[in-house]
């Protein structure tokens, strides 16, 4: 009986097919939603998963605006940023940020759960979310994503 080598497949670049996805925030916890999304870009949910090729698919999140986050985290959590410059440091809590710019609250909890390389960047780059329930990739037909 011939002994023969065993071989695991490594997805190629060029080989990839990458879907789109579209997901309604609407009442979705921030943190089990963002944790969905991270695994869907990095491509964690095919079989073909290789860790060093971006083989994750496209993700469209609409209604950003209605996520919802769970216990005090609206009033307590914050999202600083530092200009570099003497008192140039900026704190908004949660509840300012989702007034003004809410899709900024789910592309930061995922980009935070993302590679923290230049993968981990083309992957965010897949990342699509809208604060209202329209959004222009109707043409890419993503197709809707239940939890």
């Amino acid at each position: 009986m011939p002994v023969g080598k065993i071989r695991s497949y490594s997805a190629k670049t060029g080989e990839v097919h990458q879907a789109w996805h579209h997901v309604d925030a609407t009442d979705l916890v921030l943190g089990r939603l963002a944790t969905k999304i991270a695994t869907v870009l990095m491509g964690k949910h095919k079989p073909t998963y290789t860790r060093h090729v971006d083989v994750g698919d496209f993700v469209v999140v609409t209604n950003a605006a209605k996520v919802k986050l769970t216990g005090r985290k609206v009033d307590e959590m914050t999202y600083d940023r530092y200009s570099y410059h003497p008192g140039g440091w900026k704190s908004v809590t949660a509840r300012q940020m989702l007034e003004k710019h809410p899709e900024r609250v789910i592309s930061e909890a995922v980009r935070r759960m993302l590679p923290k390389s230049s993968l981990g960047r083309k992957m965010l780059k897949k990342l699509k979310v809208y604060a209202g329930d329209q959004h222009p990739h109707a043409a890419q037909q993503p197709a809707a994503w239940a939890f």
